[in-house]
């Protein structure tokens, strides 16, 4: 009999097939059985119905208890009250490894108690949502990348020498005779990338050991990072909208049952079109203090203040040219003005707060050197890093959008917890 998986049954109507997967949920009405057999690709209802009790189907039914791995047998077809439009006629329950007190029950747990199972708490069916999601966003990240704007595919270290960004945020570990960091960022390494091929990112993991427990933040968490040689910040502005864009439209189009699932408002993903929304830093301290902020020019904008801001539009809001103080070394500054850096960050709507970070990247030798210097950077770990002003520099800009933040967003979900499959959070690393 042919193994076919759930979201394919429908092309195997009036067919006998098997079906290999978990309990998801039973019950009995008089002389029916109703099983709820989940694979990971969907939920399929088998029913048998017998006259006598002792009918093997029911005593292998009688057996399962939820998230019982089975395989089931029998002829699929339509059926619109079903899940998925489909049923399966057992003709077979095969067993497979019987579950003992599963712990995740229907009724409510307690997040640490969820926590402390993610590795069973990833099974149901809101999560599974949530990581179908996630997939979808990866897969349309690359697809831009790779289909629609024929970038190069540069892979960074994940052990580098030195600090990217701050230095307070680095996971050290010894590299034999010296000192080596988990990566902050592939940044710099995609600057020299792009020297060579021109337009390039990166896709991987990334390590922050920032002492922070709000809803936005992980220990270790995926970026992707595009850098283009000869962009300046508005080009690099206009890359981070159409990247967005393109994400959140194909999540709509592909992945809206799950969506629905999770109960998120799609109409407030349709509005995100660009343009987006732009308002300078300047702008953006004076918004906050009419909403009552006490905030001054030169200070940072939180959490709290992204979550305000963000809120007063329907499409991600883009905040452009903070104070170079606030920001890293290799930040151009404005010419303008050079107490501002060409840097920006894309807010999502609905509170979600920063998704994307980005700059102008500075290109001249002599003022890079002088701000590794004044910021008590190594000078001998960046010599690599100097070289790249030396022979052949150009303008050249990128950014990093973080993919929890950003599925956290689209998926509606409250806390990045949930966004990555085994979370690292502060003083968490189980399991």
């Amino acid at each position: 009999m042919k193994w076919v998986y759930i979201e394919d049954v429908g092309e195997h109507v009036g067919e006998d097939i098997e079906v290999r997967g978990w309990v998801y949920s039973k019950r009995s009405s008089g002389r029916v059985r109703f099983l709820i057999v989940r694979d990971g690709t969907g939920l399929l209802q088998a029913t048998a119905y017998s006259k006598e009790k002792d009918n093997p189907i029911f005593k292998a039914f009688d057996s399962l208890t939820l998230e019982s791995s089975v395989i089931i047998r029998g002829r699929i077809k339509e059926e619109k009250r079903a899940p998925g439009g489909y049923e399966l006629e057992l003709s077979e329950i095969i067993p497979v490894q019987i579950a003992r007190d599963y712990p995740i029950t229907p009724k409510e747990h307690g997040v640490g108690f969820l926590m402390a199972h993610r590795h069973l708490w990833l099974r149901s069916s809101k999560q599974v949502a949530i990581m179908k999601i996630r997939h979808e966003i990866i897969r349309a990240i690359r697809d831009f990348f790779d289909v629609e704007k024929k970038f190069t595919l540069i892979d960074a270290p994940i052990l580098t020498p030195a600090a990217c960004e701050g230095t307070t945020t680095l996971f050290e570990t010894d590299y034999f005779d010296e000192k080596a960091y988990l990566s902050q960022s592939g940044q710099l390494y995609m600057e020299a990338a792009a020297m060579a091929h021109g337009k390039v990112y990166c896709f991987g993991p990334t390590f922050r050991a920032e002492k922070s427990k709000t809803r936005r933040h992980l220990m270790e968490f995926w970026m992707v990072e595009p850098e283009v040689a000869y962009f300046k910040l508005d080009d690099d502005i206009a890359l981070a909208e159409e990247l967005v864009e393109f994400v959140v439209q194909r999540v709509i189009d592909r992945k809206r049952p799950q969506l629905e699932k999770l109960e998120r408002d799609i109409s407030a993903l349709e509005k995100v079109k660009r343009p987006f929304e732009k308002i300078s830093y300047d702008e953006a301290i004076e918004i906050l203090r009419k909403e009552g902020f006490d905030i001054k020019w030169g200070d940072e904008i939180g959490g709290d203040e992204e979550t305000v801001l963000s809120r007063k539009f329907e499409k991600p809001l883009i905040l452009h040219r903070f104070p170079a103080a606030q920001k890293a070394f290799y930040m151009e500054p404005d010419p303008e003005r050079p107490e501002l850096s060409l840097s920006f960050d894309m807010l999502a709507p609905e509170g979600y707060g920063e998704i994307i970070g980005g700059s102008e990247r500075i290109s001249d030798y002599d003022l890079l050197l002088k701000r590794i210097r004044e910021n008590n950077l190594p000078e001998e770990a960046f010599k690599w890093y100097l070289d790249l002003r030396k022979y052949g520099s150009v303008p050249h800009s990128g950014f990093g959008l973080g993919v929890e933040r950003t599925v956290a967003w689209i998926a509606g979900v409250k806390h990045v917890r949930e966004t990555i499959p085994f979370p690292r959070l502060l003083y968490k690393i189980y399991p």
